[in-house]
């Protein structure tokens, strides 16, 4: 990680502002902790069995920006990114994967999820979650979603300090 550019979030604004400020952190922050690395290192698992690695997180959050925005709002039966089914474990192993590919894939979702979030008249707009055969608002995908970058952040704090030893925000 060779500088931190992310804008923080605001400390006063709507609840929207709030959670779109909040995500866009996050998202950087993901995209922070794999600066400077090597494909190969990209892919570096955390320890067997585990097909966690850096690479395997920016996958899997394609798939969640993925299910969370563009399946919920717009096409429930969008299909997954690396999976015919929904198998969330699938973006995970990265073995065979490259930052070009993680990250186009990544970087599309975030956009379309940015899109659906900014064309929504309000927080209260109901999608359907098809895992869930359920409606849920805006706002409470706006909150998964955060948490969801939130937990994987955790580990990719760890995975980049196994790599390099580099640690912090």
């Amino acid at each position: 990680m060779t500088s931190d550019n992310r804008t923080g979030p605001p400390g006063f604004g709507s609840e929207r502002e709030m959670l779109r400020a909040f995500l866009d952190y996050h998202r950087a922050t993901l995209a922070m902790k794999c600066e400077g690395l090597t494909d190969q290192e990209l892919r570096q698992r955390s320890m067997p069995p585990s097909t966690l690695s850096l690479l395997g997180l920016v996958r899997h959050m394609a798939e969640v920006e993925r299910a969370w925005f563009r399946r919920v709002f717009e096409d429930n039966d969008a299909p997954m990114v690396w999976s015919d089914k929904i198998d969330f474990q699938a973006a995970y192993d990265a073995s065979e994967s490259t930052r070009q590919e993680a990250f186009t894939a990544w970087e599309a979702e975030v956009a379309d999820s940015r899109r659906i979030e900014r064309e929504s008249e309000s927080l209260d707009r109901a999608g359907h979650q098809p895992r869930w055969r359920e409606e849920v608002s805006l706002r409470m995908v706006m909150v998964h979603v955060l948490l969801e970058y939130g937990r994987h952040n955790g580990h990719a704090d760890l995975l980049r300090e196994g790599i390099d030893g580099t640690v912090g925000a």
